[in-house]
C-alpha cells in the first residue's frame, strides 16, 4: 500500500494518478470532505479529466447529512484493499485526512457504534442551548479530556460526549493505546509532498482564487440552508457563510479561506512530523522525479 500524503495544494491527487497508471491500480481516497456529494469545488475533488481514467474509491459517496468516522473509514477502506490485492500487487492511498490515514495504518481505539437516536437527540440539544452548553457537557461527562481539548473544536467536543454517552464512562477512559491493528497482510510505504513554505502558500492561495472562478460563492449557496450539518464545517464554507450572514465581506471571506487554508497546512504538516515512517519528497519536483524516486523505494 502506497500512501501518498501532504499539505492541501501540494499535488498530491495528480502524482497519485500518475503513479497508479504507472502501477496499474487503483486510488482510495483518504479525504474526510471529498466524501460528501455535492461540495465537490471546496473539497477539490479531482474532475473526470484530473482522474485520468483510473477508479477512485470513496469519492463523492455520501449525502451531506450521513455520518461518516475515521473507525468506518478503516473498515471501509480495509475491504477495498483486500479486493484491490487479490488482483494486483499496488495499492494507493491519497489523501491528506491525518486521522484516517493514520487509522487505517496503525488502527484505532475500540469505541462503542453511537446510535442515532443518541447522535439526533445530542445534536438537537447542542443547537438549541449552544456551545457551552455542549462543553459543559463534557466537562461534567469526562473532566479528564475537558481539560487536554482543544475548546474550539466543537467537532471533537462532540464526539466526545456521544461517545461517554454511549458507554456509560468517560471518553478518556477507552482512549487506551491498545491498538486493534497491529499486523498487516502487505507492506506500507509512505510518502509525504512538502517543500518551501512560501511556495506552498503561494499555490493555496492560488487555489483558493481559482475555487471562487470555478463557483465556489454558488456552490456554498447551495448548502447554506444545511449550513449546521457537520460535513459542511469546513474552510471554504464557514467563510462563505459568513459572507452571506453579512459578518464578511466577499473579498475578506476570500481572503480569510486563504488564511485559513494555510493554517490547516500547518497543521498537517506538525502532524506527518510525528510519524518517523514517512518520506518526504519536494512538490516542486517534476512528477516524473518523484516516480522514480517512489519506484526506487518500493524495489
Amino acid at each position: 500500500m502506497i500512501v501518498i500524503t501532504g499539505p492541501t495544494a501540494s499535488g498530491k491527487s495528480a502524482l497519485a494518478v500518475s503513479l497508479a497508471k504507472k502501477l496499474n491500480t487503483e486510488i482510495i481516497s483518504a479525504d474526510s470532505r471529498q466524501i460528501y456529494k455535492g461540495i465537490p469545488i471546496v473539497t477539490a475533488v479531482p474532475s473526470i479529466q484530473e482522474k485520468g481514467g483510473i477508479p477512485h474509491h470513496l469519492l463523492e459517496i455520501l449525502f451531506l447529512d450521513e455520518y461518516y468516522s475515521a473507525s468506518k473509514f478503516q473498515q471501509d477502506a480495509s475491504n477495498i484493499l483486500k479486493e484491490l490485492f487479490s488482483h494486483n500487487n499496488y495499492a494507493i492511498v491519497c489523501g491528506g485526512s491525518m486521522m484516517y490515514i493514520d487509522t487505517l495504518t496503525n488502527g484505532i481505539d475500540e469505541l462503542p457504534t453511537v446510535s442515532h437516536e443518541v447522535r439526533s437527540a445530542l445534536t438537537q440539544e447542542w443547537q438549541n442551548k449552544g456551545d457551552d452548553w455542549l462543553l459543559d457537557q463534557l466537562r461534567i461527562l469526562d473532566p479528564e479530556y475537558f481539560l487536554k481539548i482543544d475548546h474550539r473544536n466543537l467537532k471533537r467536543v462532540f464526539h466526545a460526549v456521544e461517545i461517554s454517552i454511549m458507554a456509560g464512562k468517560p471518553y478518556s477512559s477507552l482512549l487506551t493505546g491498545m491498538r486493534s491493528r497491529t499486523d498487516l497482510p502487505f507492506d506500507v510505504v509512505k510518502v509525504c509532498l512538502n517543500g518551501s513554505r512560501e511556495k506552498l502558500f503561494e499555490r493555496i492561495n492560488t487555489r483558493v482564487v481559482r475555487m471562487v472562478e470555478n463557483g465556489l460563492e454558488e456552490e456554498a449557496q447551495r448548502v447554506y440552508p444545511l449550513r449546521h450539518l457537520n460535513s459542511l464545517n469546513t474552510v471554504g464554507l464557514k467563510e462563505m457563510f459568513s459572507y452571506f450572514d453579512g459578518i464578511l465581506s466577499k473579498e475578506e471571506a476570500i481572503a480569510r479561506i486563504q488564511k485559513n487554508t494555510r493554517v490547516y497546512a500547518k497543521k498537517q504538516l506538525t502532524w506527518h512530523k510525528r510519524d518517523n515512517t514517512i518520506t518526504y519528497l519536494d512538490f516542486q519536483d517534476s512528477e516524473a522525479v518523484n516516480i522514480e524516486k517512489i519506484l526506487d523505494f518500493l524495489k
